[in-house]
């Protein structure tokens, strides 16, 4: 069997972390077991869908580094399909038209609520003659569902789980204007795409007894279910927006890396022994549903931001680089030249040893990217006076003809030239760094000289101005 996994979202909104993670998890355990993936919008509720909603879902999938296999689905191009399944199903008479009015539906509910009964339709209408009917009700379908007995679903995270079946209500397949309901159309789709593992949010537990009823109706092989548990905040409160439960497009403009997002998702309710930073190469090859927990994972902001910082460090210097011009560019109002990119190439790697994400790492390299003379802050400005002046301008004469420009000549000749004026080496370097930076913050002093060069270091030293 090849195995056939599908991630379907609504695009009523954005993809949030929850739909990630599902997502996540879909494709891994197609990946590990040689499969495929697939996406499948479920587009059928017109009103609520939207093609914004759709953007957003395929480029987050697209960042998240989750491509399908093959163009995706959208189910409201399956309408037909979902209606002649019905209408075969009411040929068959394992379905039957409803004539219930929207009163009498209230009704029934509320009776059926205020007796503590789960299954809230009376199936009247069941084995009723439609001539009975009233001309004004346009009737709806409702599929039989098993009215003795249990349904048992061995589901492959929560176990094994069941049903009464006599809680299980005889559910509309098509609405009284002719339309497919999710729960027919979900079935329909799954089996049409060869869906061979259903892995998705347990809060769809309640439907997998309903679905199972509707493939072994139609004869079609049941899929294997896997429900896991969502996802809370820190605190063990449901998810919401101040734990963190954004769109995923929030977490691409935090400057949060797709390769940490992926593992972050990853260790939320899924576990390999006490690793903790797992590269998605070893994701593929370790992930299976047998080590996804049933307690609900908790989302924390500071183990993403900290992880993302791990992910940042470890990335190749360029790749960084291509990562952050746009928002340095942003940030200066105007394009980043080559002889900056260069600057920028030669200094991330001190900058990235700090930086825990890549808005973060854009700021602080701000400063390879300015033109002259540099913007000061307040404090660097103070250590501009005019002695720290004279000092810099006789400094800049021995860096120009310092024989080595790399850091170890470099902090020779300051220190030198220190002794010389009967300083002390952060008397000499401070100013150094407010002149060359514009701030009194920045990775080595030295270092900075090297990824600047000389004639830039130079150059800043002469423009420097308090």
């Amino acid at each position: 069997m090849t195995v056939v996994t599908r991630f379907a979202p609504s695009p009523t909104g954005y993809l949030h972390i929850g739909g990630a993670r599902t997502a996540l998890f879909n494709w891994l355990y197609a990946r590990h077991h040689g499969g495929s993936y697939r996406l499948r919008v479920e587009d059928t509720d017109r009103k609520r869908s939207t093609e914004d909603a759709v953007e957003k879902i395929i480029s987050g999938l697209d960042w998240l580094g989750l491509q399908d296999d093959g163009e995706p689905v959208f189910q409201s191009q399956n309408f037909d399909r979902h209606v002649a399944v019905a209408e075969q199903l009411l040929a068959e008479g394992k379905a039957y038209h409803c004539y219930c009015s929207p009163e009498e539906l209230t009704e029934m509910r509320e009776a059926a609520r205020a007796e503590g009964r789960t299954r809230l339709y009376d199936r009247r209408w069941r084995d009723r003659d439609p001539a009975d009917a009233s001309a004004d009700v346009a009737p709806s379908v409702r599929v039989k569902m098993p009215v003795e007995g249990e349904t048992v679903i061995a589901d492959l995270i929560q176990g094994e789980v069941r049903v009464d079946n006599d809680n299980l209500d005889d559910f509309i397949i098509l609405r009284p204007d002719g339309t497919p309901t999710y729960m027919l159309a979900v079935v329909i789709d799954d089996h049409d795409m060869g869906v061979t593992h259903i892995i998705r949010g347990d809060d769809h537990l309640n439907n997998a007894f309903r679905q199972y009823h509707v493939f072994e109706t139609l004869g079609w092989q049941v899929p294997e279910f896997a429900h896991m548990s969502l996802i809370h905040g820190s605190d063990g409160a449901k998810l919401s927006k101040r734990h963190g439960a954004l769109g995923v497009e929030a977490y691409h403009d935090m400057g949060i890396l797709p390769a940490a997002m992926r593992n972050y998702l990853l260790r939320l309710g899924w576990s390999h022994g006490d690793d903790e930073i797992i590269s998605t190469e070893q994701a593929i090859e370790w992930f299976d549903l047998s080590a996804v927990g049933r307690a609900p994972a908790r989302f924390d902001m500071d183990k993403l931001t900290n992880l993302n910082g791990h992910y940042i460090r470890e990335s190749n210097d360029g790749d960084l680089v291509a990562l952050i011009l746009p928002i340095v560019a942003e940030l200066l109002g105007a394009p980043v030249d080559e002889a900056a990119k260069t600057r920028l190439l030669a200094g991330i790697g001190g900058l990235k040893e700090r930086a825990k994400n890549l808005n973060e790492l854009a700021e602080t390299a701000l400063f390879y990217c300015r033109e002259r003379p540099l913007p000061l802050t307040e404090k660097a400005t103070k250590l501009l006076d005019g002695e720290a002046r004279d000092n810099l301008t006789a400094l800049a004469g021995i860096l120009a003809d310092i024989g080595s420009w790399d850091k170890e000549a470099l902090e020779a000749g300051v220190r030198e030239f220190a002794e010389a004026k009967d300083l002390k080496l952060g008397q000499i370097a401070q100013p150094l760094r407010a002149a060359l930076t514009g701030s009194t913050v920045s990775p080595g002093i030295f270092e900075v000289m090297v990824a600047l060069d000389r004639a830039e270091t130079l150059a800043r030293i002469r423009t420097s101005k308090a």
